[in-house]
């Protein structure tokens, strides 16, 4: 090589600034290998395993910031080539700097606490699968009810069902209880857990007259006839008469037979799920009836569909109810107790 030529080089390399000027190149040079080779590298093996952990640091951009360690160390042992420009910090003790780190985690707690929490909680709710978007949500105490359409580092936000969006921290799903529909979407089954209030004055056991027109309803035919022979063949191995007293031996009513054909009528129904739990059952009395419920789930799990299969159904059952001799209990309004007072008044033979 020329000997002009290694003075020249010799004299530039004596120079800080371009020594400063090759330090930083080669930090630039790292950081663009790095990032361009190592990390998509990475990405690629991370996306071939079954390990969630290194899916959610792609996709959170983890192996990014990870790459900028390869210029900080270049820079790190590079100032020894540059020691008039070198940092403050390269010469101080490490314990020095451990404790003046300390002190900057506690601060940097007290006044990113909320983003801090909220960062770790979204690996863990993210991780395992608690929220996703497109998740239907409820968190009543945040207002909160509606359709996940993003889930941040931090935040949690929901577009509510009225259109209205909440943000919610994401630390706060780990803090409070939330309740997630994901599970009915996945199952295809939207459950039916509704009552309607039966009025207790109205149920008895069930007469001739009963029975035989029980007996022309399609769905209970069978279950009439079997059920009757089945009483009569008790009460005969017993030596019960039941025609001496209405409580003697065993009876029919026209509530029981009611819930068997609210039962017989559901199994019926195309669009309820028949592998899935399906009865009707008395709750327990209340001052404004007898509550018949319904806890069955509905194969259309579309929010509209649902509503509209549900209300056919009581619909139907309402409807249905007077034709066992029932009698659905609601509270007298202003119009019942009028036409009540009317009714007594021409019982009465005037308007006086």
């Amino acid at each position: 090589m020329d000997k002009k030529y290694l003075q020249w080089l010799e004299l530039a390399f004596s120079n800080q600034l371009v020594r400063l000027f090759l330090v930083l190149l080669a930090a630039l040079l790292v950081h663009f290998i790095v990032k361009r080779v190592l990390v998509r590298a990475v990405r690629d093996f991370s996306a071939r395993t079954q390990n969630k952990l290194d899916d959610l640091f792609s996709q959170y951009k983890v192996f990014d910031l990870l790459a900028f360690l390869g210029p900080i160390l270049v820079l790190r042992f590079g100032a020894a080539l540059v020691p008039q420009m070198a940092p403050v910090l390269v010469e101080k003790s490490p314990w020095g700097f451990m404790s003046g780190l300390g002190a900057l985690s506690a601060i940097l707690m007290l006044v990113f606490r909320t983003t801090i929490l909220s960062f770790v909680a979204s690996f863990q709710v993210i991780s395992q699968g608690l929220i996703r978007v497109g998740d239907w949500i409820e968190m009543p105490k945040y207002g909160v009810d509606g359709e996940v359409v993003d889930v941040t580092l931090t935040n949690l936000i929901v577009q509510n069902w009225d259109k209205t969006l909440v943000t919610v921290p994401t630390y706060k799903l780990l803090e409070d209880s939330f309740k997630n529909w994901r599970g009915m979407e996945e199952t295809g089954g939207r459950r039916i857990k509704r009552a309607v209030m039966v009025d207790q004055a109205t149920v008895r056991f069930c007469d001739e007259e009963m029975i035989e027109r029980f007996k022309k309803i399609h769905l209970i035919k069978d279950y009439v006839e079997k059920k009757v022979k089945e009483i009569e063949e008790h009460n005969r191995r017993l030596g019960i008469d039941p025609q001496a007293s209405p409580v003697n031996g065993r009876r029919m009513t026209n509530l029981g037979t009611f819930r068997i054909y609210l039962e017989e009528y559901l199994r019926q129904h195309p669009q309820i799920r028949k592998d899935m739990t399906l009865m009707v059952r008395q709750l327990k009395p209340t001052p404004e009836g007898l509550p018949l419920e319904v806890y069955a789930f509905v194969s259309d799990t579309r929010w509209v569909y649902y509503e509209r299969i549900q209300a056919d159904i009581f619909d139907h059952i309402l409807a249905a109810a007077p034709e066992f001799g029932l009698k659905v209990f609601q509270i007298p309004s202003g119009g019942d107790l009028r036409e009540g007072l009317a009714a007594l008044r021409r019982t009465d033979g005037g308007d006086g």
